[in-house]
């Protein structure tokens, strides 16, 4: 019997043994293959990581979100360049439409659209912008801001953050200086699509708000714009070119403002202030619309263009600048699509509007779309917005429902039906008859209502547009 017990305690202490030893196996392989996990991950399992990136380089952008939250190691992947460098390989980069739109209690919000999955993904916010209880009311665009030249009070204190220009280079949206509160900030803040972030990078060398960027060379292009000095508002001929490479500002000659030089009176000169009123990147230079302004009046005095490999300004060509389409308060939309040069004219009516291109060899601007469907918002400081996205020009506009309409216009079935370069010999072969003339009338206007197709809406309530760029990565 004590045998027995005896080897009944000694099997029983046996188990107990092999079900420690066990357990310690098991915890020890599960360690091990943590270990090994952390170590040499493979993003999917049995798939060489070459492979694994490549298929990860082919879903849509929107995607990643999602994809983040696989693992750690998948949100490295997704979150670094080399994916993004294989996506420009494969040619699946995507464009996205970025607009910032500013609430009544003056907050700015970034909006992305994704035309593929047709979905919304809003921004983080900006983290320079300050947002106090003070700051009940921000300045409707530069008309106020020209108001102050002459001895308005100064609204600056109760703005968190308004005049700040907007730029993309090198896959970036870039937001620069602006006012806050009483002072023009030099501060630049960067917003990187594949992390997801904003950061602070080199400062101006000098505050600016209401400046005007152009991208060359992959260099992003500042000019003009307003700063606070003693005696109010000063505009500023001054420039200067920020390098993503190096993350560096260097300077490049100021603007002359040659035609604000030839005023014929002390008296006008210190009346009329000479701004930059739009810039726009156009056959390798940059091109800079000017105005000289006395509120409540504007005065169109052509512009110069910048040419990078000269590093000098010359003046622009007089009908070009003549010309150039200018909406309220003398700024001047304009878009390069299919290395053609676009404005939105808004004319005298508050709900119409034109487009027009510009045709080098004659030195004009020329219609080619008779109407552009604009909701009456003389209160909002940018009742409409011009961009070129998907190879194709857009404007962005509210519509009578206040919600946000992104309306893309088919150029080739516009008013003008030509391009410039055609427009010469179409006007050559004018002989025609009164019947057909009648004809074509009328299939202008048929064709007319086909120019604009809404690509999406957005209810965004009584939020302003501010302004718009388009990224492609």
């Amino acid at each position: 019997m004590g045998a027995f017990l005896s080897l009944a305690g000694n099997k029983a202490g046996w188990s107990r043994e092999c079900d420690e030893a066990l357990q310690n196996g098991m915890c020890k392989r599960q360690r091990m293959l943590c270990i090994g996990y952390e170590d040499n991950p493979r993003l999917i399992p049995n798939l060489p990581d070459e492979i694994s990136i490549q298929i990860l380089a082919r879903l849509p952008r929107m995607c990643y979100l999602n994809v983040k939250l696989v693992s750690r190691c998948w949100k490295k992947t997704v979150m670094s360049s080399e994916l993004f460098d294989i996506r420009k390989e494969l040619g699946t980069t995507e464009e996205w439409l970025y607009i910032l739109s500013k609430t009544e209690d003056d907050r700015l919000l970034w909006h992305a659209f994704d035309p593929m999955l047709r979905k919304w993904q809003r921004l983080p916010l900006m983290p320079n912008v300050a947002h106090g209880e003070e700051s009940k009311r921000v300045l409707s665009g530069v008309a106020d801001v020209i108001r102050n030249w002459f001895g308005r009070k100064d609204p600056f204190d109760r703005l968190p953050f308004c005049g700040c220009a907007i730029g993309v280079v090198d896959g970036c949206l870039y937001v620069l200086g602006g006012f806050s509160k009483a002072s023009a900030l030099k501060s630049v803040w960067c917003f990187d699509p594949i992390l997801n972030v904003w950061n602070e990078v080199e400062s101006m060398s000098i505050g600016r708000a209401y400046c005007k960027t152009g991208v060359l060379n992959n260099k992003l292009y500042v000019v003009g714009g307003v700063c606070k000095g003693r005696a109010g508002l000063t505009p500023l001929q001054s420039a200067e070119v920020f390098d993503p490479q190096t993350g560096a500002w260097s300077q490049v000659p100021s603007m002359p403002f040659s035609k604000a030089q030839m005023l014929p009176t002390a008296f006008l000169a210190d009346m009329l202030k000479p701004i930059a009123t739009g810039m726009t990147s156009y056959r390798g230079r940059l091109f800079v619309p000017q105005s000289l302004y006395s509120w409540p009046f504007f005065v169109d005095v052509g512009g110069e263009i910048y040419d990078p490999e000269m590093n000098s300004w010359a003046e622009m060509p007089s009908g070009m600048g003549d010309g150039w389409p200018a909406k309220q308060a003398g700024t001047k939309l304009s878009v390069v699509v299919d290395e053609e040069l676009y404005a939105l004219d808004p004319s005298s009516s508050l709900d119409n509007g034109k487009i027009k291109v510009y045709d080098r060899q004659e030195d004009a601007w020329k219609v080619v779309v008779g109407k552009v469907p604009l909701h009456d918002a003389t209160d909002s400081e940018s009742p409409y917005l011009l961009t070129g996205f998907l190879g194709q020009l857009h404007v962005i506009t509210k519509d009578a429902n206040n919600e946000m309409v992104v309306l893309q216009a088919d150029l080739h079935n516009s008013l003008g039906t030509s391009s410039p370069a055609s427009s010469s010999a179409s006007s050559s072969a004018s002989s025609s008859s009164t019947d057909t003339s009648q004809e074509q009338s009328t299939s202008s206007v048929e064709s007319e209502r086909d120019v604009w197709k809404v690509i999406i809406n957005r209810n965004l309530g009584s939020t302003e547009l501010v302004n718009c760029e388009v990224l492609d990565i």
